[in-house]
């Protein structure tokens, strides 16, 4: 079946919830994949930041293989090997005590937004419940975590949205400062901001806000379901900022491709989760936590997270390089590889340039190219990449 055919029946059969591009991904390896008319591309978004180490890489695929064939639901009212494994591998390589699992990264803060409320509730009463969060933040779909997303576009059509949370612009520790009162429970960012156009944090703001936290009494989670795992060069994003959270989320890259999501905290957070206050049906299921255990360990082990370190720096001066050849490219921001290139002109028809080219790419507010390549890339797919992005712009720039 051919990527027209396969489109026809998606617009018959599948609701309209995104506006996708017209083909049908049906093959992929490492850093490539193949579409239903055997089109070759370069997958530089790697399914949003899902495909880290690629596509298909053998001890994923070997692990959900054998997972399968032994166990692969049982419930969480037994104790599942592989859960406590990967739970003992997260815990052990973070500065976090203990995990809970479930199938998503809205899942996983919607989890982090209940601790976090449960704990101050405990510790400093009922009337402290309100989250801070930062404008451009995504924290996902669901009605709790569509709030706590600091994006106007995001709440179209969907309110009246849940109370107790606040919005002040990220790096801006003085906004942050005077938004704290006796509501406050928490704050909550990504250390490096994705959908909101790739923004890290200044070096010195999470410091500062660290520090606030300590002083009031709060709550620090991080979101780290975009910037983790490897991605910004370290294996997790608050390691480059020396700055540890109360909680933090994971999900994305974490099972290699795989529905997962994680959510850590600190030993004294953590209990104040008991018995009953949270669950999730499939969360941690033996089949996805194998996956994920083999996902780690490859992160671990295989030079992958050095390789984002090194390459995305070699990536991020090839972007630099750009745009000094091409005025409209504005700025180039990012860490390892999560990078975003600001664009004065439409990213939009840039990225269907370069899909034409065989390169994947994607835009986020029409105004800004982001990269997400796996993090197994190699220097001579960058160059190519870099070459088919130069070929585009100068056909979309230069008229």
């Amino acid at each position: 079946m051919d990527n027209t055919s396969i489109a026809a029946r998606g617009e018959k059969y599948v609701m309209r919830t995104y506006g996708r591009y017209p083909i049908a991904l049906v093959r992929g390896e490492g850093a490539r994949v193949w579409d239903a008319d055997n089109k070759e591309y370069l997958d530089f978004v790697g399914g949003l930041a899902v495909n880290a180490l690629g596509h298909c890489h053998s001890r994923v695929v070997a692990a959900i293989q054998e997972q399968a064939a032994r166990l692969i639901h049982c419930s969480n009212l037994y104790w599942i090997e592989p859960q406590v494994e990967l739970a003992r591998l997260l815990v052990e390589n973070s500065a976090l005590d203990k995990a809970f699992f479930c199938n998503s990264g809205a899942e996983a803060n919607e989890a982090a937004i209940k601790l976090a409320r449960k704990y101050a509730r405990e510790q400093r009463g009922a009337d402290r419940y309100e989250i801070i969060t930062m404008y451009r933040s995504f924290h996902g779909r669901t009605l709790a975590t569509l709030t706590a997303t600091g994006q106007e576009k995001f709440h179209r059509g969907f309110h009246p949205l849940m109370p107790g949370f606040k919005y002040v612009p990220f790096n801006d520790f003085p906004a942050l400062q005077a938004a704290v009162d006796e509501r406050t429970c928490a704050v909550m960012l990504e250390p490096v901001q994705g959908e909101g156009g790739v923004f890290p944090a200044d070096e010195g703001y999470l410091q500062a806000v660290r520090s606030l936290c300590d002083e009031k009494g709060l709550l620090l989670i991080f979101d780290e379901i975009q910037c983790g795992l490897g991605r910004t060069g370290y294996l997790f994003a608050y390691q480059h900022y020396g700055v540890e959270p109360d909680i933090m989320t994971l999900a994305k890259a974490l099972a290699g491709g795989v529905p997962i999501g994680a959510m850590l905290a600190k030993e004294q957070v953590a209990s104040a989760f008991g018995p009953g206050d949270h669950a999730s049906t499939f969360g941690g299921n033996p089949l996805a936590t194998a996956a994920a255990v083999a996902a780690v360990k490859a992160l671990l082990s295989e030079g992958l997270i050095e390789n984002a370190r090194k390459l995305g720096q070699y990536f991020y001066q090839g972007l630099v390089q750009l745009s000094r050849e091409f005025p409209r490219l504005k700025e180039v921001r990012g860490r390892g590889f999560l990078l975003g290139v600001e664009i004065d002109g439409p990213a939009d028809e840039v990225v269907a340039a370069c899909q034409e080219r065989g390169l994947l790419i994607n835009s986020v507010h029409g105004h800004v190219l982001r990269f997400l390549p796996p993090l197994v890339v190699s220097r001579e797919q960058i160059d190519i990449a870099l070459d088919i992005l130069r070929e585009s712009l100068q056909l979309v720039l230069v008229k």
